[in-house]
């Protein structure tokens, strides 16, 4: 694959062979992240465990405490008056027959879902079209719930879903690689600490296997999981 110059400048910088710490990691990711706009940060983490079981499919969410930079558009699904509800706690957009025709035809100019479960019979009918784009509510990602309000707040303070892919890996976006360093190294840390904490009860063997960070368009940096599991106990 053809490199980039600025890709092949910023590769130069990282020994390839060396395992960094989260601050080192982190400093060098933003040093090495220099195009003329904010690149998203990313963390990969691979897991040892089995995607194929059910009790080993890792899933869950997390509150950045520092955000992910990005401005959530939110869509909450609901009946009167958990609409007006939904609006007064920040969503940009409420409601259910209307945005369910809209979906239907091929809209989705929405980050975010919640739903009421009382309408999810309805939402459910959406799945062909909200699940490939990971937009479909789930009551274990809290986007099914009643609390509508705090749902929203949640989302638009920062709260992020991942989930294990098939390959046993979880990816999620903790933020811009303008923030500062401290704001990177807290988020990544809330991050691991939640997916450390949803270790599935009856794994045999490994269970955090690799950790690494990158920029949008930066090199994969890869971390000492020792230090970083150390640093959030």
């Amino acid at each position: 694959m053809k490199r980039s110059k600025r890709f092949q400048k910023a590769f130069e910088k990282l020994q390839q062979d060396k395992q960094y710490t989260l601050e080192d990691g982190v400093a060098l990711l933003k040093e090495m992240a220099n195009t003329k706009f904010a690149e998203s940060v990313d963390v990969a983490v691979r897991l040892g465990v089995d995607p194929k079981k059910a009790d080993q499919m890792i899933r869950g969410t997390v509150t950045l405490p520092h955000g992910t930079g990005k401005t959530v558009r939110v869509l909450v699904l609901c009946k009167a008056p958990k609409d007006k509800e939904a609006k007064e706690a920040g969503a940009d957009m409420a409601g259910l027959e209307e945005y369910i025709e809209k979906i239907e035809s091929g809209w989705c100019e929405v980050d975010a879902i919640v739903a009421t479960p009382d309408v999810m019979k309805d939402v459910g009918k959406l799945g062909r079209f909200l699940g490939r784009k990971g937009l479909m509510p789930n009551p274990k990602a809290g986007t099914v719930t009643f609390e509508v309000k705090e749902a929203v707040k949640q989302l638009k303070a920062g709260r992020i879903e991942f989930r294990v892919d098939r390959h046993g890996n979880v990816h999620a976006t903790v933020g811009k690689s303008t923030f500062e360093s401290n704001q990177l190294v807290d988020n990544i840390k809330t991050l691991i600490d939640q997916i450390v904490r949803l270790k599935p009860p009856a794994l045999k063997g490994q269970y955090i296997r690799s950790i690494s960070i990158s920029s949008t368009m930066g090199p994969g940096i890869s971390l000492d999981k020792a230090l970083v599991l150390d640093g959030i106990h």
